[in-house]
């Protein structure tokens, strides 16, 4: 099982600009380093919208099918999530999409109510749990971050990912949070969020990080600047540290009820 290499994009999400924000995507990694995995914030097409039947796509619309070819043309997979309109029903939808076209999906399970998330999108019921090069990975969105059961680690993922739109005025939590999950999921953690002001007047900051399985940050990218970084996740790291510490080995166990 080898090592895997991830970049992670932090930008300024142009308010309810899909085609542009495509192409800011491909210009920020136009020269970035070769990766295994690219992740993408949440709502990278529009930011943080709840106008979803102006703005959600279709699993056949402009976004997938670009998804398709950027991971063709990158040879990485690609993942992030948009507004998916399907059977009536709205849904933060983060994608995973293959460079052979085969894709898999996540509905986020916490809608965010205090901004009335809750209202326009129907919740997840269930996570997913990808394969790349052996990894096994757990991709959440957002406001997943604050409830650890659901993030809970139950010897079924080797890596946990959060795509965001996570305000500046909660970045300490954002931080905080995105450490504590390495630490008690014993996984690393690629934590990706966006900058700027969207069209709501909410500020970001960032703050994306990567952390290893102990919380140790291992990257975390500059403060209000868009970019790519590339970080490589040592898989001998990761069996180490679960071999000379499995704490998690006297875990409670449990099982979500819907």
């Amino acid at each position: 099982m080898p090592d895997i290499v991830v970049s992670i994009v932090q930008m300024n999400i142009a308010w309810q600009k899909p085609s542009n924000n495509r192409r800011k995507i491909e210009k920020l990694l136009n020269g970035s380093k070769p990766a295994d995995l690219i992740v993408l914030p949440e709502m990278f097409t529009t930011g943080f919208t709840m106008d979803v039947q102006s703005q959600a796509e279709k699993m056949e619309g402009e976004t997938m099918e670009w998804m398709k070819r950027l991971s063709v043309e990158s040879r990485s997979v690609i993942t992030g999530s948009l507004i998916i309109e399907e059977n009536g029903r709205y849904y933060n939808r983060l994608i995973w999409m293959r460079p052979d076209g085969t894709y898999k999906h996540y509905d986020k399970r916490h809608l965010f109510r205090m901004a009335g998330e809750d209202e326009h999108f129907s919740e997840g019921q269930r996570k997913i749990f990808p394969v790349l090069k052996g990894w096994r990975i757990c991709p959440l969105i957002c406001y997943d971050l604050r409830f650890p059961v659901w993030s809970r680690n139950q010897n079924d993922y080797d890596l946990l990912i959060y795509v965001a739109n996570w305000p500046e005025a909660r970045r300490s939590a954002w931080k905080t949070l995105s450490q504590a999950r390495a630490m008690e999921n014993y996984s690393p953690v690629v934590a990706v969020n966006r900058i700027g002001r969207d069209g709501q007047g909410r500020t970001y900051s960032g703050d994306s990080a990567v952390y290893d399985a102990k919380g140790e940050l291992l990257s975390r990218m500059e403060d209000n600047v868009e970019g790519v970084e590339t970080v490589k996740l040592s898989i001998k790291d990761l069996k180490s540290y679960r071999e000379k510490f499995p704490a998690y080995l006297d875990a409670d166990s449990f099982a979500i009820q819907e």
